[in-house]
C-alpha cells in the first residue's frame, strides 16, 4: 500500500510508544498533543519547588518499555532506571490492621497468616490459578487484535476453562474465607477502572502479572518514562508538537486524509496523513472527532449506551517534614468495601466515607521534593459525571475532608507542614483530558466491554483509522495501554503498509 505519514492525536504511553514502533518501520510520524507537555495522563505538575506525578504511578511489566528502546538500537538503561519496591503496596485497613502486599511467596503467606491461617491453602491455590489466567489473558492474547467474530469465537472454550464468567471477586471468594483477605487480593480491578464485583475475574491476571515481573518506580518519577520516550522518539526522527488540540478527524471517501487543528489565530490548520492513531479516548474520538455522517456503528445512542469507569478526586500536596514510616505505596481502606463501591458504580453517588490510594515517593526518590520535604499525592475513586455531582461547589470541602482523615489515620501533623497543595476531580478528566463524563480510565472492564466487544484497535467505521489507549483492546494500565500500541502496529503490518526501516534498526524490528 506504501503508506508513509501517520498522525497520532495524544502524548499518553500508548500514542508515545505506537509513535516509536511506527517511526521504526519507517513512517513519517507527526505526535499532536493538545496540553503544553507530554504525557496525557501522565502529565508533570510542579508547584512551589515540588515535582507530582499526574499518574498513572504504579510501573509494571517494565519490559514493555525496554522493547520500545531495544527496537530503535538503543538500552533503556542509557535513558531509565527502574527500581523495585518491595512492598507493592501497604494495605490499612479501618480498623488500623496492615497488609503488607508483595511479590515475595513467603512473605504474603505469613501476611495471610496474620489474618487467617486456615486460608494460606486457598492463597496458594489462588495464584496458581492467577498464573493459567496471566498465561492466556497477557502472553497470549495480551498483544493479539481482536477485530472479527471469530477471534472471539476461538478463544471462548479457553475462557470457560478459566472462568471467566466470574468476576474477580468472585473468583477470590472461592478461594478465600476471610473479608479482609478477599478484600486485599481483589482490589486490582480498580487500578484499572473496574469495579472487582463486576470485572471478569480474566483481570486477576494482574496479581500473577505483578508477582512475576514486580511493581516498579521509574527515578525521577513517571514523568521521566515519558521524558525518556519522547527523547527516543525525536532522536529516531519522530516529531512532537504541544499546543496542538485537534479539531477534527478528515475523511475522504471512507478513509482517513488528515486532521484539522483547533487554531484560532489563523482559522485552522490541516495537516495531510495516510494513517491516524488516536491516542484520545476512543468513544470522544468517534463522537467529537469525526463527522457524524462517516460513523456506522459509534454513533451517539451506542456511546451514550456504554458503561464507563469510575472517575477520580486527586489531590497534590507537599509537606515541610518527611513521613518516613509510610510505604511507598498505600491503600488506605474506608469502613466500607462493596457499599463503597456500589455507590460509585452503580448508585452514582458520592459517598461520606472514602476509600483512598496514597503515593510518597520521595520515600524512594528524594528528588521529587525541595530537600527534607516531602511529595505526595493521594486520590480518592469517585463516581464519573452522570451523578450530577457539582464539583465546583465539593472540591474544596472533600479536599479538606481527605486531608484530615489523612491526618487522623497516617500523616500527623499534616494540617501545620503543608506548604503546597492543588486537586483535580472528574471535571479535569472531561475538560483536560476528553474523556466521556469524565471517567478516568475510559471505557469499564466488564465481559461485555471487553476483547472483541471493547472498542476495535482498527475503526470498523473509517479505514486508516487505528485506536491506542485505555479505551480499546486490551485496556488500562501501562501494561495494556503499551500492548494496544503492539496490536496497532500489527494491524498495520499485516495490512501490508510500510515505510523505509531506519537505521540502524532496520531489520530489527520484533513483532
Amino acid at each position: 500500500m506504501g503508506s508513509r505519514r501517520v498522525v497520532v492525536i495524544g502524548s499518553g504511553f500508548g500514542g508515545l510508544a505506537c509513535a516509536i514502533r511506527l517511526r521504526a518501520r519507517g513512517f513519517e510520524v507527526t505526535v499532536l498533543e493538545k496540553r503544553d507537555k507530554p504525557g496525557g495522563r501522565a502529565y508533570l505538575y510542579e508547584q512551589d519547588g515540588f515535582k507530582f506525578d499526574g499518574g498513572p504511578t504504579v510501573v509494571t511489566a517494565p519490559f514493555l518499555f525496554g522493547e520500545l528502546f531495544q527496537l530503535c538500537g538503543r538500552d533503556i538503561s542509557d535513558y531509565l532506571q527502574f527500581v523495585p519496591l518491595d512492598p507493592y503496596y501497604r494495605i490499612r485497613f479501618h480498623d488500623g490492621r496492615i497488609f503488607n502486599y508483595s511479590g515475595d511467596h513467603d512473605k504474603m503467606v505469613e501476611e495471610v497468616r496474620k489474618f487467617n491461617p486456615g486460608d494460606i491453602d486457598g492463597y496458594v491455590s489462588f495464584v496458581k490459578s492467577t498464573e493459567k489466567i496471566y498465561e492466556v489473558g497477557f502472553e497470549e492474547l495480551g498483544d493479539v487484535p481482536f477485530s472479527r467474530a471469530t477471534d472471539m469465537i476461538r478463544i471462548i472454550p479457553k475462557m470457560i476453562a478459566l472462568g471467566s464468567h466470574r468476576t474477580v471477586y468472585g473468583m477470590v471468594k472461592d478461594y478465600i474465607k476471610d473479608d479482609a483477605l478477599r478484600t486485599a487480593l481483589s482490589f486490582h480491578p480498580l487500578l484499572v477502572g473496574g469495579n472487582p464485583f463486576t470485572t471478569t475475574s480474566i483481570y486477576a491476571l494482574i496479581h500473577y502479572l505483578e508477582r512475576k515481573w514486580g511493581v516498579w518506580y521509574s527515578m525521577g518519577g513517571t514523568t521521566a518514562i515519558v521524558s525518556s520516550l519522547v527523547r527516543l522518539f525525536e532522536e529516531i526522527g519522530g516529531e512532537l508538537r504541544l499546543n496542538a488540540e485537534v479539531d477534527e478527524i478528515l475523511v475522504e471517501r471512507g478513509k482517513v486524509c488528515g486532521v484539522a487543528l483547533k487554531n484560532k489565530a489563523d482559522g485552522g490548520e490541516r495537516i495531510d496523513a495516510d494513517i491516524v492513531v488516536s491516542n484520545a479516548d476512543s468513544t470522544f474520538t468517534y463522537r467529537y472527532l469525526l463527522d457524524p455522517g462517516v460513523r456506522k456503528k459509534y454513533t451517539d445512542k451506542r456511546i451514550d449506551s456504554m458503561k464507563y469507569s469510575m472517575s477520580l478526586f486527586v489531590a497534590y500536596f507537599g509537606t515541610r517534614v518527611t513521613y518516613p514510616d509510610l510505604a511507598h505505596h498505600m491503600i488506605l481502606l474506608g469502613p466500607r468495601y462493596r457499599g463503597l463501591l456500589d455507590d460509585i458504580f452503580h448508585r452514582k453517588t458520592l459517598s461520606d466515607d472514602f476509600s483512598l490510594y496514597l503515593h510518597a515517593p520521595t520515600r524512594t526518590d528524594p528528588g521529587t521534593a525541595p530537600d527534607g520535604c516531602e511529595s505526595f499525592y493521594v486520590l480518592s475513586p469517585v463516581p464519573h459525571l452522570a451523578s450530577g455531582t457539582d464539583w465546583v461547589r465539593e472540591e474544596d470541602a472533600y479536599r479538606e475532608k481527605v486531608y484530615k482523615y489523612l491526618e487522623e489515620v497516617c500523616l500527623p501533623g499534616l494540617s501545620e507542614n503543608m506548604i503546597t497543595s492543588l486537586s483535580i476531580t472528574p471535571e479535569h478528566f472531561k475538560t483536560e483530558l476528553n474523556s466521556i463524563h469524565g471517567s478516568a480510565f475510559s471505557v469499564e472492564p466488564v465481559l461485555t466491554q471487553s476483547a472483541y466487544f471493547r472498542p476495535h484497535n482498527k475503526s470498523e467505521d473509517v479505514e486508516g483509522l487505528y485506536f491506542v489507549g485505555a479505551g480499546t483492546h486490551p485496556g488500562a494500565g501501562m501494561p495494556g495501554v503499551l500492548s494496544t500500541a503492539k496490536v496497532v502496529d500489527r494491524l498495520i503490518a499485516d495490512q501490508g503498509v510500510a515505510g523505509n526501516p531506519l537505521d540502524p534498526i532496520a531489520g530489527s524490528h520484533a513483532r
